[in-house]
This record gives structure tokens, C-alpha cells and sequence, in this order.
């Protein structure tokens, strides 16, 4: 079955008409006789919108409740089974209730869209993951909706609903977009003209990108090579030279001329893998690119004009930045260069030539190696001509009349390419004019002369003498390349492993630092930043004041640039300095390279640390946030109804009757007891995070706490089911901590289970520690979202803050890890959660002994007298008048008071092990 086809109308702002511009490609489809219909579209009490949808089939939408509440979603099935060429889904962004068939509308169009079925939606570019951040900075507003950027990209049509910021202004003053009474708000908000004028600025260039890449998509499956000049791109050719950062921005100035242009840097490296160009050079050039917001690429190719212009072509340049030929003027009679060559053969491309400094200064080719040889290669080169050529010369003179003289070339030639592959080029030249006149002398007629008496003799050692000089030049060629490429070699292993070693390091400073000592067996680097107010230092160089340590490695350390054995200066503020043996001239770029890279992980430590100290105050200042929305409602409700029902108490214009008089009583009781909870909660909260939360803990049982917990909670806790163990070992916890969670995590619990299956409350000992198990069987928390719930003020699917201001399990966990345990959330066989409390055993510091007991006891007893007035009040509300009795010891285990009553049982339920 061939898949849909996705269409996406994306704005720029609520109101700019997506949804009417969706349905009116809906309503020209449906006039063509294709069979459409409508999975989902919110009008939002908009009538020209409504009525756009009245002459189209419309599908049941799906009733879900969710925490009390009803709600309703696109129904999947339905569509599915409907099976319609086009679906029209409204709101691509959109987080559907906990409990549908799928977490986000986009993934229930995804569905559709493998069924076959074609899906018109539309969604906000504020909704984009990859500009979530974007826009909370330009609005103040954090997007809590959002889809991954890949599908609106995989979308096969985006069209962009476009409305300029006063055009929209206007239409929710008529009242078009918003009710009256939010209008006001909203235009003072985010409905200003500047995040407007920025939101749409977003969409039209997100729009640009993805067009942009549909236009290369075609030209590549066209085979299009040719230049489009759609949009303006620059590019700057860079070969590793001095004059780069003036191309560089020279390239970023014509590029500023057109808004929106491209800047593409390029450095085309040898086909042959030798290094042609100054790795350093390069890698300042690479960082002044990115500054300048280019981007930098390295491409691999013989001709350079050629392999300079299949770039150019390949990402559709429109202009191309070379520098004037370096090269003097008898070096541009013989080749016209790369500039020229180029030039002629960019076709539509346009080509600038610009002047530098460098201009007519030659080539200075960059060797990683220095010189071909060692000094110690050619002077055992000339040693070996010295002893080698004698010898051999003795060895033949005996043989002269057996031997011709093309075979005694022949071994002297032997001899110079030997001398070659030891000494290079200018001892193996001196062996081939030495063997010259060894061969005239001793083998050449008239003998021991050195004259030649037939011609053909002398063109023979003529050529001799040429074809030794040749193979010098090229063994000690290839000498020269060889040496260069292991050089380059080591240079990029040695570049590799450092930025592998930063990269998986923790501290990437550190890691540099220690690979550089270790790399070349230095006692120590330093890295040295310039002191505060040491502008004025005479001698900056010498004078430790004007320095200050930033890192460093190994001992002992310098405290100034002239303390070491080697320094590298990186800019004003920075050197680098060695301290050991003193290394090669030829070393210089790699040290180079590393006080560049140690100059980077610098500045990204100090922005790690600056944003780790910003952290707290960013978490404080969310936290304020949240405490004064908490006091806009959770704080005020409770207050508004303990006040109102005081209020009508104290009034004499009302006479209220008993019954009414005690419902007023009650009110305002359970209000202030709320109230009570939430500013315990906000307490807590606030000494956890602050680290001042005092926990004393003490050996209790968990079958004690829970029906403490459950009397807290009162009446809605009566059908919660009981299954704990006789043997249950005690655990070490704080007791009033100990029902703070409980009474929290079986809240929670009730609030979400389903009125036909109430909570189950279980526990077990395994190794030292005791787990307590909560479990419901409500709508579950996906695998993905655990940890946000457990985050202060997030409460899971919640849209307003009318239930709460969702710290209870933040709390209940940090209340748990204060005591050593932990709570963790799972999930229930046949679906919904079970929270899981796991506290330390105490089984091990029971002290079974008579003080022991009757210590325990007057404690279980103290605490009980202390807790008899609301233990009575809620034994009379569930039917016994009596106080709970005092508990009586239990031989057997004298440590535990026997379980409060009332016993909270399912009413239906005789199991004995729930009456416990």
C-alpha cells in the first residue's frame, strides 16, 4: 500500500488563518468528488471557521476521562476504519490525553499516513523542537507542545500561512482570534509587534531552509550542474597562506550585502595526502570563518581550479573569492595559475580576484618535516662515498682486462645509488663526479690519464654522470616526500588522539595538557593568563604578578612565560609554556595547534562554570516563579473558603441552622488543613534544595505509619487494600517524614484509580531493605516522562494549576532520599503505576531487651495520647464513638503498638489478610 501524502499550513502565530486555509484546500478537494473527511479541527469559537466545516463529513471525536475531567480526541480507529482518501487533522503539536492510543497527534498521523491516507494539518513554528529555545527567548513563553523537526521536514508540501504583525493586531481587536476579555492580555504580551515581527521572520526562513533543500533534492535526481542563483552563496578559496583572513573577510563583506547569503570557506588539500599548507594558519582561518557565521570545509583534489570549482557548483555558488597569485613573473609565464585558470572555466560564477600583502612573494610550501635528511644522513652519505668508491675502485682494477667499461659504470652506478639512499642528493652528486673521474683514470683508455681518446668512451661517462645525478634527485625525492608524509602522518595521529582524548574527557583542559607533556616527555605545561590589571608590567615576560595560572600539568609549574624552556603565545592574554626539554624548530606548529585547542577548552570551562553557577539562580528564580502562580490560586482558593465560611458564621444577618453551621465549620477546617499541607510542602521543598531538612530517624513499622498515613487522607482512603506481611521487619525512618510521603504517594494514587479498582498497598524485606508497594491501576506514566514527574511544579498532563502545584512527588522522593531510601515509579502488570518506597531495614539494630521494649512502648503510647483527638474525631465520622485504645505490648515483638483503628478495608472485601 502506497503511504499518504503529508500537507502542513504553517504560521507564524495563532490567528494568521492555517486552520481556514487548510479547510478551504479541504472544501476545493471535497468539490472534486474526493472522499475527505474531518479527523479533528478546533474552531475556537470561531464562526467563519465553523462554517467552513459544515458542508463536510465530520468523524465522532473520542470521549477519554482524565482525573476527573472529560475530554475528548481524534479518534484513530474510527478514521482508520473509515479509511478515506483525505483526512484533515488540525494542530500537529498537540499532546493528547495520558491514556490515548498514542502520546502526540503527530504519531496518530503517522498512522493515517501508513494506511495510505492522505492528512492536511497545520501546526506553529514555535511548535519546532529546534526552535523551542528561539522563541522562549524572543517571547518569555515556554512551548511545552512540540514536534521533531523531521516531520514537518518529511513533509511532502509545507505551506506557509502568512499574515504581516499589524494585520494580525487587528483581527483580535475585531475580535477574530481571541474572546473579548483575553484580547488585551494578549496584545500586551505575546502578541507584540516585535515577537511577531521575529516569529515570522522564523517561519519565512525555516521555510527558505526547507525549500532550499527540496531545490538541491531536484537538482541532484535531475543530474543538474549548473549554477541557480536562487540564493546567494560565497565562497572563499583558502590555501593555509597568510593572506586568508583578508579573503576571509573580504568574503564575509560581499556576502553582508545580501541578506540571508551563505559563506562557505574551502581549503582544497593534495590528492597525494602531503601537507602543502600550514595546519595552524588553517585552523586560525577555520575559527575566524565560524566567527563571522560561515562555515568551513576541506575537499581533496589534484587540479585545484577544477576541484575549486566542482565545489562551487556542488552547493550552488553564486561567487568565488581567490586571492592574487603569490607567484613571481617568470613563474606565471610558464603556468597562468590558479586565479586565471579558474576564472575561464567558472562559467556563471563570479570570480573575484583580490589583492594581499603576498602578492608576488613566492610560495612558501610548509614542511611538516623540515629538511629531506638529517645533518648526521648526509655526512654518513659522504662518508660511505668516501670509503665505498675507493674500495671498489681496488676491487676492480685487477679485473680491468676481464671487465668492459659499461660494467664497470654499471657498479659504480650501483655504488651512487646506494650513496644516495643513505646521504640524499649532494653526496650522492659528489660519489657521481668522483666515480667520474675514477672511471676516466683507472678504466678508460689511455689509463691513468685523464683523457679520453674515442668519443664514444667520453658520451658513456658523460651519460653516467647525468643518470647518477638523475637518481640522486630521486631517491633523495622520494626521500623528501617520504619524510613528509610520516611527519604528516604523526602530526594528524598526534592532532587525532588529542581531540579524542579531549573529547572523552571530563576536564578537556586537563586531558589536553597531560597529552601534550606526555607526548613529548615534558616535566611540565602551563597554561598562563594575563593577570588583572598587569596592562602596565614593564617586563609582562619575566614578572610573575603579571601572570596567573589557568591549568596546568605536571611539576613544577611556571608562573611566567620565562620561566620555561619554550613558550607559545596565544594572543594577548594567553601563553603556553614548557617547561623540560627544549623541542625541534620543527615541532613549533604542533605546539601551535595545541595552545590554539588548550585556548578553546579554556573558554569552554569557563562557560561551563558560568553556566553551572547561573543554574541555581536560573532553578531559584523558575521556583519563585512557581510559588507566586502557586499563591495566585492554590494559596488563594483555600484562603477564599476558609474566609467565606468564617465570614457567614460571623454574621447576623443569616441564621444557620446546626447542620449548616457545622458544613461551614467543616469547610473552613478542611481549607485550612489544605492550606496547612501546601505551605508544609513549599517548607519542605525549600530545605531540601537548600539542604537544612532535619531527619530523625527512628525504628518503626511500616503496618504503624500506613494507617497513619490513611487517617490523614480521611475518608476517600477507606477503599484503599491492605496486604502486608506479619514478619515485616522494622525500618529506620523519621516517622513525621515517613507520612508525609505516604500520605502523598497514596494521594496519588486514589486520585487516579478508577472508582471499580481501588489501590493496593503491599510490602517485603529482600536484603537489608524494605519495599513498600503502592499500586493503582489508573491511566500509568509513560516510560519517558517518569523523571519529569518527580521535577518541583510539574504535574503530568495538567494544563492549568488548579490541582495543585504538583510537589508531591517531587517532595515525597527527596523526603525519601533524606532518609536513605528511595521511591521509584513502575509499572502495574495489566496497566497503570506502582510506586515503589524502599527504606533500610532496622533488623539488625533491634535490641530485644525489656528497657528496649519499654522504651518503645511509652513512645508508641506518648505519640498515640498525643494523636487521640483527631483519632476519635475520625473514628466518630466512621461509626465508633469510643476512642482507640491504648496499645498493649506484644511479647513477641514488644517494639511494634498494635495497628490504630479504624481498619480501612474495601467494604466488600472478607479476605483476612485485607483487614490488616
Amino acid at each position: 500500500m502506497a503511504r499518504g501524502q503529508l500537507r502542513i499550513y504553517l504560521g507564524a502565530a495563532p490567528g494568521v488563518g492555517k486552520t481556514f486555509a487548510m479547510l478551504e484546500e479541504a472544501q476545493r478537494r471535497a468539490g472534486r468528488g474526493t472522499d475527505l473527511v474531518i479527523g479533528f479541527v478546533e474552531t475556537h469559537g470561531r464562526p467563519h471557521t465553523a462554517e467552513m466545516l459544515d458542508d463536510l463529513e465530520v468523524m465522532p471525536r473520542k470521549e477519554m476521562s482524565y482525573r476527573g475531567a472529560r475530554f475528548t480526541e481524534m479518534d484513530v480507529d474510527a478514521i482508520l476504519n473509515r479509511n478515506p482518501q483525505v483526512a484533515v487533522v488540525d494542530e500537529l503539536a498537540h499532546t493528547n490525553v495520558p491514556g490515548s492510543r498514542n502520546e502526540k497527534r503527530w504519531q496518530d498521523i503517522q498512522e493515517l499516513l501508513d494506511a495510505g491516507i492522505t492528512v492536511l494539518s497545520t501546526v506553529n513554528i514555535q511548535h519546532l523542537e529546534s526552535l523551542n529555545d528561539v522563541v522562549e527567548q524572543i517571547t518569555g513563553v515556554v512551548q511545552r507542545e512540540t514536534v521533531p523537526d523531521s516531520v514537518v521536514r518529511g513533509a511532502d508540501q509545507v505551506e506557509l500561512a502568512d499574515m504581516t504583525p499589524e494585520a494580525l493586531r487587528r483581527r483580535m481587536v475585531h475580535g477574530n482570534v481571541y474572546p473579548p476579555e483575553k484580547v488585551d492580555a494578549a496584545l500586551g504580551n505575546y502578541f507584540r509587534v516585535g515577537n511577531l515581527t521575529a516569529l515570522r521572520e522564523l517561519a519565512l526562513l525555516w521555510l527558505a531552509d526547507k525549500v532550499d533543500e527540496q531545490l538541491d533534492r531536484y537538482r541532484e535526481e535531475h543530474g543538474i550542474g549548473t549554477t541557480w542563483e536562487a540564493r546567494e552563496r560565497v565562497v572563499v578559496a583558502l590555501t593555509g597562506g597568510r593572506e586568508g583572513a583578508t579573503l576571509i573577510r573580504r568574503a564575509a563583506r560581499i556576502a553582508a550585502r545580501s541578506k540571508g547569503a551563505d559563506l562557505l570557506a574551502v581549503h582544497v588539500a593534495r590528492s597525494d595526502g602531503l601537507v602543502d599548507a600550514d595546519p595552524t594558519l588553517l585552523g586560525r582561518q577555520r575559527l575566524l570563518v565560524e566567527s563571522l557565521g560561515g562555515t568551513y570545509h576541506q575537499v581533496v583534489g589534484a587540479d585545484v581550479s577544477r576541484a575549486l570549482l566542482d565545489f562551487a557548483r556542488g552547493v550552488n555558488a553564486t561567487q568565488l573569492v581567490l586571492g592574487g597569485s603569490r607567484r613571481g613573473r617568470i613563474a606565471q609565464l610558464f603556468s597562468a595559475g590558479v586565479g586565471v585558470t579558474t576564472t575561464a572555466q567558472s562559467g556563471p560564477i563570479d570570480v573575484h580576484l583580490v589583492t594581499h600583502e603576498e602578492i608576488g612573494r613566492g610560495r612558501r610550501r610548509w614542511r611538516a618535516g623540515g629538511a629531506a635528511l638529517s645533518r648526521s644522513r648526509r655526512i654518513a652519505g659522504f662518508l660511505v662515498a668516501l670509503i665505498w668508491l675507493p674500495a671498489l675502485t681496488a676491487i676492480l682494477v685487477p679485473f680491468t682486462d676481464n671487465l668492459s667499461l659499461a660494467s664497470d659504470m654499471m657498479l659504480f652506478l650501483l655504488a651512487v645509488v646506494v650513496v644516495a639512499l643513505v646521504g640524499g642528493r649532494w653526496p650522492a652528486i659528489a660519489a657521481a663526479v668522483v666515480g667520474f673521474l675514477l672511471l676516466n683514470y683507472f678504466f678508460t683508455p689511455p689509463l691513468h690519464k685523464f683523457t679520453v681518446n674515442q668519443t664514444e668512451n667520453l658520451l658513456a661517462l658523460a651519460v653516467f654522470v647525468v643518470v647518477a645525478v638523475a637518481v640522486s634527485a630521486v631517491v633523495d625525492t622520494a626521500a623528501t616526500r617520504t619524510r613528509e608524509a610520516a611527519g604528516a602522518s604523526a602530526d594528524a595521529q598526534t592532532l587525532a588522539t588529542v581531540a579524542g582524548s579531549v573529547l572523552r574527557g571530563a576536564r578537556p583542559l586537563e586531558a589536553l595538557l597531560r597529552q601534550l607533556r606526555e607526548m613529548f616527555g615534558l616535566e611540565s605545561v602551563t597554561l598562563l593568563e594575563r593577570a588583572p590589571g598587569a596592562v602596565d608590567v614593564p617586563d609582562r615576560r619575566r614578572d610573575p604578578t603579571a601572570w596567573r595560572v589557568a591549568a596546568v600539568d605536571g611539576t613544577p609549574p611556571s608562573h611566567s612565560p620565562a620561566e620555561g624552556t619554550g613558550d607559545v603565545p596565544i594572543g594577548d592574554d594567553l601563553a603556553l609554556v614548557l617547561r623540560g626539554s627544549t623541542l625541534a624548530a620543527s615541532d613549533r606548529r604542533i605546539l601551535e595547534a595545541f595552545a590554539a585547542q588548550a585556548a578553546v577548552a579554556l573558554r569552554q570551562e569557563r562557560l561551563t562554570e558560568q553556566a553551572a553557577e547561573a543554574l541555581p539562580l536560573a532553578e531559584a528564580d523558575r521556583m519563585r516563579t512557581a510559588l507566586l502562580a502557586a499563591v495566585s490560586h492554590d494559596l488563594r482558593t483555600p484562603l477564599a473558603s476558609a474566609k467565606a465560611a468564617v465570614t457567614s458564621l460571623r454574621s447576623d444577618e443569616v441564621e444557620f441552622s446546626p447542620d449548616d453551621r457545622d458544613e461551614l465549620l467543616a469547610t473552613a477546617d478542611e481549607s485550612l488543613d489544605k492550606l496547612g499541607r501546601l505551605v508544609a510542602n513549599l517548607l519542605d521543598m525549600s530545605r531540601l534544595q537548600a539542604g537544612a531538612l532535619g531527619v530523625v530517624p527512628a525504628s518503626l513499622g511500616l503496618e504503624e505509619a500506613v494507617p497513619r498515613a490513611l487517617d490523614e487522607l480521611g475518608e476517600v482512603a477507606r477503599p484503599v487494600v491492605l496486604r502486608m506481611p506479619d514478619d515485616l521487619p522494622l525500618v529506620r525512618a523519621d516517622p513525621g517524614l515517613l507520612e508525609r510521603i505516604l500520605v502523598n504517594v497514596i494521594g496519588n494514587a486514589i486520585r487516579f484509580s478508577p472508582d471499580d479498582r481501588p489501590p493496593k498497598i503491599t510490602a517485603d524485606e529482600h536484603a537489608g531493605q524494605v519495599a513498600l508497594r503502592v499500586i493503582d491501576h489508573g491511566p500509568g506514566i509513560p516510560t519517558a516522562a517518569r523523571d519529569r514527574v518527580f521535577q518541583p511544579f510539574q504535574r503530568l498532563g495538567d494544563h492549568t494549576n488548579h490541582e495543585g502545584v504538583g510537589l508531591g512527588l517531587a517532595l515525597s522522593r527527596g523526603l525519601a532520599e533524606a532518609m536513605g531510601g528511595s521511591l521509584a515509579p513502575e509499572t502495574t502488570p495489566g496497566g497503570g503505576l506502582t510506586m515503589v518506597l524502599t527504606l533500610p531495614s532496622d533488623e539488625a539494630d533491634v535490641e530485644p531487651t525489656e528497657t528496649r521494649a519499654t522504651e518503645l512502648a511509652d513512645q508508641a503510647i506518648r505519640e498515640r495520647l498525643r494523636r487521640w483527638p483527631r483519632d476519635a474525631q475520625l473514628s466518630s465520622r466512621l461509626g465508633s464513638a469510643a476512642p482507640p485504645d491504648l496499645p498493649v505490648e506484644e511479647p513477641a515483638r514488644p517494639e511494634r503498638g498494635p495497628v490504630p483503628e479504624p481498619v480501612h478495608v474495601r467494604p466488600d472485601d472478607e479476605n483476612e489478610d485485607d483487614k490488616r
